[in-house]
C-alpha cells in the first residue's frame, strides 16, 4: 500500500515531532508499505522519508519546482515528481496514494487534510484517512468541527470520513483495517 503522509515542514518545532515522523517512516516500512510525501528533505517530511527508506520502503516525493529551486527536494527519493505548483502537487499525491496519514503540522498540512477529508465525506474516494495526534494538537480542531456540526454547518457523518489515533501502531492498524464508507446516493447509483 502507498501511504501518503501529510506532515510539517517547519524546522522550529519540538524535536518530539521529528521522532514521531521517523517512527512513522520505520513502521510504514516494517509493515511493507511505501511512502508518498511532499518531497522535501527538511523537518518531518525528511524524517519520515529517511526512516522509510532505511527500512526498505519505496518513497515517492512530490514537490513543486519552486521548492526544488531553493534546494530542499529529497533527491534520495525512489521517485521524485516535480510539479508546476502546489495544486498539481496535491493532485499527484492524491492519485498515487492508497491511504492518507496526517501528522501534526501547520496550515499546509491542514489544507491537505481538509481536501482529502471533504472528498471522503462526499464519497469521492473511499481510501482510509487517519489523523495521528499523540499530544492533542488537533483536539481544538475536533472540537471546532463538532461545533460546526452542532450548528448545522456539517453533515452528521463528518467524522465517519476520518479516524483519530494517538499511537503510531494504532494509526497503521486503522489504515490497514478501515472499512470503506457507503455514501447514499453516490455509492448506490
Amino acid at each position: 500500500m502507498f501511504v501518503c503522509v501529510f506532515c510539517a515542514s517547519s524546522q522550529k518545532i519540538d524535536p518530539k515531532y521529528f521522532r514521531l515522523a521517523a517512527d512513522v517512516g520505520a513502521e510504514l516500512a516494517r509493515r511493507g508499505h511505501h511512502l508518498v510525501s511532499g518531497g522535501a528533505i527538511v523537518s518531518c517530511m525528511g524524517e519520515v522519508a529517511r526512516a522509510a527508506r532505511a527500512g526498505g520502503a519505496q518513497t515517492i516525493g512530490v514537490i513543486p519546482q519552486v521548492l526544488v529551486d531553493i534546494e530542499i527536494a529529497d533527491t534520495d527519493s525512489t521517485e521524485l515528481v516535480v510539479t508546476t505548483g502546489m495544486r498539481e502537487r496535491k493532485s499527484v499525491m492524491d492519485a498515487r496514494s492508497d491511504a492518507f496519514l496526517v501528522l501534526p503540522g501547520g496550515i499546509g498540512t491542514m489544507e491537505e487534510l481538509f481536501e482529502i477529508w471533504t472528498a471522503r465525506v462526499l464519497g469521492i474516494h473511499q481510501r482510509p484517512l487517519v489523523l495521528l495526534d499523540p499530544w492533542g494538537l488537533y483536539t481544538p480542531l475536533k472540537d471546532l468541527v463538532e461545533g460546526m456540526y452542532d450548528q448545522g454547518f456539517t453533515r452528521p457523518d463528518v467524522f465517519d470520513g476520518i479516524s483519530w489515533a494517538t499511537t503510531v501502531e494504532e494509526a497503521f492498524d486503522l489504515l490497514e483495517h478501515t472499512v470503506p464508507r457507503i455514501v447514499p446516493g453516490i455509492d448506490e447509483a
